[in-house]
């Protein structure tokens, strides 16, 4: 068994002496492992960092088996990222989100997004928006996305702006207001009607994501938030 892909690391752990083992998101195998063998050597020091893009060539004698990577340096972005503390930050939680995806299934538009976060030099609410909107969709493409086709209680598809943080089904502003201290804002990035300041509507956005994170994803697997989250978060909004 062989296979050739484009991979962004998203963490590794030793293996005996001189390997490491090295989970990649890929365009076409989605979340992968492998073994490098003399991964731990000054050759691989820089390389076989999380953030970094490389080639990789996985081989194996039967598909199910952990196999071994062959690596070659695509992006080396790891020494960029060490310089900034958001960046960094937001490359491990980019990293975390990814590791949560089923194993060996593809996502090539979530790998997309968070190669292009990875590069993109924005900072403060652009970059919020950015990784909101990955958060989203992750939610999506495990099928926990939020429906905002219609009304959930008038059917109508105009004017949404609050979300049933319960059923995640959207309801418009005038069919919301006897049930307000139960929903969750619906912000424009996500097809809200309501006009709201940058920093409300990253508030906005983050909570939604963070509730259906923590519905689907956390708490039915007992992990806790990833802990760079929450900081990373009021940095951006900090800049506002």
């Amino acid at each position: 068994m062989e296979w050739q892909d484009q991979g962004l690391i998203i963490g590794t752990r030793k293996h005996g002496e001189s390997s490491v083992i090295v989970e990649a998101m890929t365009n076409d195998h989605g979340r992968h492992v492998g073994l490098v063998r003399g991964g731990r050597s000054r050759r691989f020091a820089a390389v076989l960092q999380p953030g970094n893009s490389v080639q990789l060539t996985w081989r194996a004698r039967l598909s199910d088996h952990l196999g071994n990577y062959n690596v070659e340096a695509e992006s080396l972005r790891a020494a960029e990222l060490m310089q900034s503390r958001d960046r960094l930050g937001l490359s491990q939680l980019i990293c975390e989100h990814l590791r949560g995806l089923p194993e060996r299934d593809p996502h090539p538009r979530l790998l997309a997004e968070a190669l292009a976060m990875h590069d993109n030099k924005a900072d403060g609410y652009v970059l919020g928006v950015a990784l909101a909107k990955f958060e989203m969709r992750l939610l999506n493409e495990l099928g926990f996305g939020i429906d905002i086709q219609s009304c959930a209680v008038t059917g109508e598809e105009e004017g949404l702006a609050y979300i049933s943080p319960r059923t995640g089904r959207a309801v418009t502003i005038q069919a919301a207001q006897p049930y307000l201290e139960k929903l969750m804002v619906l912000p424009q990035m996500f097809g809200g009607a309501q006009k709201l300041s940058e920093l409300d509507e990253l508030n906005a956005a983050f909570s939604l994501t963070a509730h259906f994170l923590n519905m689907h994803i956390w708490q039915p697997r007992q992990l806790s938030p990833p802990s760079v989250r929450e900081r990373l978060i009021k940095s951006m909004c900090a800049a506002l």
